[in-house]
């Protein structure tokens, strides 16, 4: 049977400063690391014929194609539901380039999260399903929603606030790290934690994302030419999208089980076309919009069993050094928030030998998308 494995790769990639408000448009910023990751790669913008993008996105592929100076474009790629689609675009191209719909492909995020509008805002808007059967009832805000679903882990795993910490610390210890970074030199105790203020019971302020502009881009050819380009080559080994059965968004309540979301559903497509396993990933990138996400991928993505996700940060298992390195850029929680696009460029640093928080002798790297909606994830080797 046919696969992706190793026949595409991220050979660019780019990025601009992360900050609570930037002047530039996001098309401006979308063009800035476009044209870096290009860069990066030594590719001509005049080769780019692929583009993908992911929902909430406001630069069109038009816009950005003739702002760079792309050529004619023979594949074009949008992927629904925000953050989950964040790796798909990465696989969606190193589909098209592999069944030789395109050579040169691009996929970026820009947002001004931090000083552009915010969704979320208007509590008293008409939103479409599912938002219109829970809104009435308190859920206002993602925040709201991963906070029932935390509760609830809780409940029923003895997840505790100690263990949501160990996920934000972890994160932000990367991040002090990081010149880039939003938090970079701001470190987090545990009593600052646990003395912060409220957002969503049981969420306090360090267990949700920052608020952040700025833009990523990566550049995917194929694995031949890859090898040709300035930098060395991070193969796409294995990718996956993620929708169970019955799934009803960040409110999955309805279900027999809410806490096994669309990354148990990515996870088994990703591994059953891979040729290593969960104990073979050497670092790891996991999408951090909230601390109780994570632990809920670790279950997902089979580093641990169920309901074992919670134990399994103690101990700086999350830590360089630990069992499984975690977002060692500093993720959406310290590094930024731009919808996880910032964690495939982590993970291509890792396996260039460039992060500011390396992991000795990365050579794997699992990178994944936005837990709690339709969802998708990357496994990327050296």
């Amino acid at each position: 049977m046919a696969t992706l494995k190793d026949r595409a790769a991220i050979a660019g990639t780019g990025q601009t400063a992360f900050a609570k408000h930037l002047p530039e448009s996001e098309k401006a910023l979308a063009c800035r690391a476009v044209l870096a990751a290009l860069d990066d790669a030594g590719i001509a913008p005049s080769e780019v014929d692929a583009f993908a993008s992911y929902t909430m996105e406001e630069t069109d592929e038009v816009e950005l194609a003739k702002a760079i100076g792309a050529g004619d474009v023979t594949f074009l790629s949008r992927v629904g539901f925000g953050g989950g689609g964040s790796c798909a675009t990465v696989a969606h191209l190193a589909t098209a380039i592999a069944t030789g719909q395109a050579t040169v492909g691009v996929a970026w995020r820009s947002r001004k999260r931090g000083s552009g509008p915010r969704p979320w805002r208007n509590t008293t808007a008409q939103l479409p399903t599912p938002a219109q059967w829970t809104r009435p009832f308190g859920l206002l805000r993602p925040a709201d929603e991963i906070g029932m679903l935390a509760r609830r882990y809780m409940h029923e795993h003895g997840a505790t606030r100690d263990h949501f910490f160990n996920v934000a610390l972890a994160c932000r210890n990367r991040a002090n790290q990081n010149p880039a970074a939003i938090m970079y030199d701001r470190p987090l105790t545990r009593e600052m934690y646990m003395t912060a203020r409220w957002i969503s019971e049981p969420l306090c302020l360090f267990d949700n994302c920052l608020e952040t502009d700025g833009a990523l881009a990566c550049v995917v050819v194929s694995a031949e030419r890859a090898r040709d380009c300035r930098r060395r080559p991070v193969y796409v080994h294995s990718a996956a999208q993620g929708l169970p059965a019955q799934h009803h968004g960040m409110v999955n309540y309805w279900n027999d089980d809410p806490l096994t979301g669309p990354a148990w559903t990515a996870a088994r497509q990703l591994w059953k076309h891979a040729d290593f396993g969960p104990d073979d990933v050497d670092v790891a990138q996991i999408y951090d919009a909230f601390t109780p996400l994570v632990p809920l991928s670790l279950e997902g993505y089979g580093f641990c069993g169920r309901g074992e996700g919670g134990a399994f940060t103690e101990g700086g298992a999350l830590e360089i050094g630990g069992r499984l390195p975690l977002n060692t850029g500093g993720g959406g929680l310290s590094e930024a928030y731009v919808h996880g696009f910032n964690l495939i460029n982590e993970g291509v640093k890792q396996l260039r030998g460039t992060s500011t928080a390396q992991v000795p002798g990365a050579a794997t790297c699992l990178v994944t998308a936005g837990e709690g909606v339709p969802t998708s994830a990357l496994l990327l080797r050296t």
